[in-house]
């Protein structure tokens, strides 16, 4: 096991990997920029270095400082968290250069999976199925309207370096495709620095779920269940749960024997999750996209299976062979997690950064209540990062038990000095359609006018 590890990122997540390393008797080390020098996960690590001014270019995404702090600290390992570099292969390749280890799977897994086009065609090959569309990147809007002729409208355009919505736009008609082609690929273009485009049939009212995947470096993978991820804003993720009220225990475990396979016969290693849309006819899952790297939403699947994923994703990168079979892994209970983050809700969700007076929550009479903060009382939140302040998870022996603990955790919640989305996520989980696992994409139960 390693002594030290550095954390390549900041906030919540980097008190999550801390509380990690603490539990397997490793020394940590926060990096930080000027604006984070007082923030918690800097005090709570073993060890802290500034890397730079608070721009995130200057700092949390500058590699070469990141690595001169990791060889003035003698660590022995990286973990990227989430965010900034953590889906950078580059990045992972230097890290290894440095004779490092990267915790999380191969560089050349990194860029497989990271774009869009080659990732559908490795997910086809490992026997996943795919949303009807073409078979690769489109070079024209001829291919575009043929491809969608064959399809049917609706249809999908997406940026192959996207991601967050972004270079993303639907047609439902070939005067529309005509529009959304210029438009995604311009916006691809400006945020990705490529046009690269591809196209899908739109599902229309479809259910986000996706599978979390552990696999070590000696070919073995299991899955971990599905998560739910339906409730989005704009692509982003609102609210998270596990397990999913539309699967079938038959579909649930069929699926997931299918995408730990494919992940080892990717030559994946660590903890990875590949993301479905299901068609509300049929109930199939069509892939969409695997993310290389830990998920925001990972505590609603250690709740329910008692496995502590930051922690196996450090073990594998030691070294270690996966302790435990599929056969070991069960499902116990329900959990849903929100995402509690500094913005008005009723004024285009606009960031809100600013002093943190009282952070507080009441505490759960029934089920189980996890809160992952990034903050305390006292504590400034800077303006240049992600607005999620803390994620709030309830657990309970059922659903309806996980959702009456987070309710009750939201509607008890004392935060003074920043405005939060905790109102808006408390009318989710009041909301009738939520209460009854009537969920899609694209739809805010309970508010739909902020959709």
């Amino acid at each position: 096991m390693f002594r030290r590890l550095l954390i390549a990122n900041r906030g919540e997540i980097a008190r999550r990997i801390i509380r990690a390393c603490d539990a397997l008797g490793i020394e940590s080390i926060a990096v930080h920029s000027e604006a984070d020098a007082g923030q918690p996960f800097v005090a709570e690590a073993t060890h802290s270095i500034c890397i730079g001014p608070a721009r995130a270019s200057q700092s949390y995404l500058d590699m070469e400082t990141i690595l001169q702090a990791a060889a003035q600290t003698e660590a022995q390992a990286i973990h990227p968290g989430y965010g900034f570099l953590s889906e950078n292969a580059l990045f992972a390749r230097m890290v290894q250069q440095q004779r490092l280890a990267w915790v999380g799977p191969p560089p050349a897994v990194i860029t497989l999976m990271g774009e869009k086009a080659s990732a559908k065609k490795a997910a086809d090959a490992a026997g996943l199925p795919l949303v009807p569309g073409s078979a690769g990147l489109l070079s024209n809007i001829d291919e575009a309207l043929a491809v969608a002729e064959t399809v049917g409208y609706p249809v999908l355009i997406k940026a192959d370096a996207g991601g967050g919505g972004k270079g993303m736009r639907r047609a439902d008609d070939a005067a529309g495709l005509q529009q959304a082609w210029d438009e995604a690929r311009q916006e691809a273009l400006a945020s990705f620095g490529s046009a690269e485009v591809y196209l899908e049939k739109y599902l229309a009212s479809a259910r986000h779920i996706e599978f979390q995947v552990l696999a070590d470096s000696w070919g073995n993978a299991v899955h971990l269940f599905e998560r739910e991820c339906s409730i989005q804003r704009r692509h982003q993720k609102l609210l998270e749960e596990a397990p999913s009220v539309a699967l079938s225990h038959e579909q649930r475990m069929a699926m997931g024997a299918r995408v730990a396979e494919a992940s080892a016969r990717l030559g994946y290693v660590g903890a990875g999750t590949v993301e479905f849309l299901q068609d509300p006819d049929s109930g199939e899952l069509y892939f969409i996209e695997m993310n290389t790297r830990l998920q925001v939403e990972h505590p609603v699947t250690e709740e329910i299976t008692g496995i502590d994923l930051v922690q196996a994703q450090i073990r594998i990168a030691a070294g270690e062979r996966l302790w435990f079979t599929q056969d070991d892994v069960r499902i116990d209970g329900h959990a849903i997690e929100v995402r509690l983050n500094a913005e008005d809700p009723e004024d285009d969700f606009r960031p809100s950064p600013g002093t943190v007076e009282a952070f507080s929550f009441k505490p759960a009479t029934t089920g189980r209540l996890r809160v992952d903060a990034a903050i305390e009382p006292g504590i400034r939140i800077p303006p240049y990062y992600d607005s999620m302040i803390a994620k709030v998870i309830g657990w309970g022996q059922d659903r309806d038990e996980a959702i009456a603990t987070l309710r009750t955790a939201l509607e008890g919640l004392e935060v003074v000095g920043v405005p939060t989305t905790a109102g808006l996520q408390a009318d989710i989980l009041a909301a009738p359609d939520f209460v009854a696992g009537d969920l899609r994409v694209g739809v805010i139960p309970g508010r739909p006018e902020l959709s």
